[in-house]
């Protein structure tokens, strides 16, 4: 892990890591969607599209958490700045600043994201980062949201659950004060690209992981 480096994609340092033939072995990225401009009416339509059940999770829904979890552990795309830690019981239980979301098919949670809610002009993290960026509000009063992780169970991709998920955390954390989101992940994710997309977010970050060259 030690010889791994992520840096932005115009950091000065990239140049001089690659001129002593360091490779770029990953890309990932930021995004940032602000909340008056979302589109409340779209992103209903895209939480409606999935076809089924949409919700906030619980204390109630921490084993399904866990076993969807453990389920994806090894689908994540990319390398050290978006690989994903496997939940333990504290970080798949939902709160009032680790808000947690979720598509059921059934009794089964085929979907979810977690979200740490970020209050005030330091942004200081209410909760883990895993994988994107958090930003810091840069007003006393803001509160932003960052995004930690979503997953789909594998028999269940390309559905548009994903982004229904996505969709409706922003919905209900809109609801709920939240001014400005943050997200990201591999660039070699085109599913969450497209989510992305779809909900409105602008890339403002691009980031590179380093490893040394094999000599």
């Amino acid at each position: 892990m030690g010889n791994v480096v992520v840096l932005p994609a115009d950091a000065p340092r990239r140049v001089e890591l690659e001129r002593r033939g360091w490779r770029v072995v990953a890309r990932s990225f930021g995004a940032q969607l602000d909340g008056d401009a979302v589109d409340r009416a779209r992103l209903r339509s895209l939480v409606d599209r999935a076809g089924l059940t949409v919700r906030a999770l619980d204390d109630a829904d921490v084993d399904a958490v866990l076993a969807l979890d453990a389920a994806t552990i090894g689908h994540y795309p990319g390398s050290v700045a978006t690989r994903h830690e496997p939940f333990d019981r504290e970080r798949a239980t939902p709160s009032a600043t680790r808000r947690g979301f979720g598509v059921w098919s059934g009794d089964d949670l085929v979907g979810m994201t977690f979200v740490d809610v970020l209050v005030g002009a330091g942004g200081a993290a209410a909760g883990s980062d895993a994988g994107s960026d958090a930003a810091a509000g840069s007003a006393a009063a803001s509160v932003s949201a960052a995004t930690d992780v979503t997953v789909v169970a594998a028999g269940h991709r390309g559905r548009g659950i994903g982004t229904a998920v996505k969709a409706a955390s922003v919905l209900a954390l809109l609801d709920a004060g939240v001014t400005r989101f943050r997200t990201g992940g591999s660039a070699d994710n085109p599913a969450i690209i497209a989510a992305n997309t779809a909900l409105g977010y602008v890339r403002d970050e691009e980031w590179v992981t380093l490893e040394p060259g094999v000599s």
